[in-house]
């Protein structure tokens, strides 16, 4: 997992520096390996993608054989976020394909606590991703197990959504609580997130911003993750 080591270390040497992950869920899929190579060119830290089985979410994305294809391309970190149901059945293969960190659903894991040792027993960091709806407090006993807690800001499923605000307040609840227990869990905020908003963000508590449309679908993608990483 040397890709994850170094990165998830970074904030500690770049006080108040956001970790920018943008979202390949938003990327030209006709020229993945294009929009790879301007990734690797930008100031981005991690690649997110974003994992969809059309049951947990009311849409499809994409697996584990992109994922492997993509993994040659770039030494950044894999974020694999995983929206499906019984996730436990492929995190072997996740982590086959290349995955570094490895997140799932609080609503989808009926036992959350072996699902995360699972993850951590392959050598990947662990992350959970909690939906609106979901109070942050309902993590509190098994935050310490947890590398990174990813807030969805918008409801998962689609990109191109609109941040919902009531999100600002459960990252400083968040931030609250992994400070109350001295631990290092990272806070990732997934959804919504553009240069209108992530300083507010960023000021709430969050660690990592995952952006998709902001980044894609700018005029200069790589300037948009400049902005988004020096606030």
């Amino acid at each position: 997992m040397k890709y994850a080591d170094i990165q998830m270390n970074h904030k500690s040497q770049t006080q108040n520096m956001p970790l920018i992950a943008p979202s390949l869920l938003s990327a030209n899929f006709l020229h993945l390996a294009d929009e790879c190579q301007m990734l690797n060119e930008s100031e981005a830290d991690w690649f997110h993608l974003d994992v969809m089985d059309g049951r947990f979410v009311p849409n499809i994305s994409f697996g584990m054989n992109i994922i492997k294809q993509l993994r040659p391309t770039t030494e950044k970190v894999f974020d694999v976020h995983l929206m499906i149901l019984e996730p436990g059945k492929y995190v072997q293969d996740f982590k086959d394909a290349g995955a570094d960190i490895l997140t799932v659903h609080y609503e989808a894991c009926i036992h959350l606590h072996r699902n995360i040792q699972q993850i951590k027993s392959l050598g990947m960091q662990a992350g959970v991703a909690i939906n609106p709806h979901t109070r942050v407090e309902l993590l509190r006993d098994i935050l310490p197990e947890i590398d990174v807690v990813c807030l969805m800001s918008v409801n998962p499923g689609f990109g191109g959504q609109s941040f919902i605000p009531q999100t600002l307040e459960k990252i400083r609840v968040l931030r609250r609580m992994i400070n109350d227990l001295k631990i290092s869990t990272k806070i990732e905020v997934d959804g919504g997130v553009t240069l209108d908003n992530a300083k507010e963000i960023i000021d709430a508590g969050s660690d990592i911003l995952v952006a998709g449309n902001a980044v894609f679908k700018s005029a200069d993608p790589k300037q948009t993750i400049h902005q988004l990483k020096f606030l």
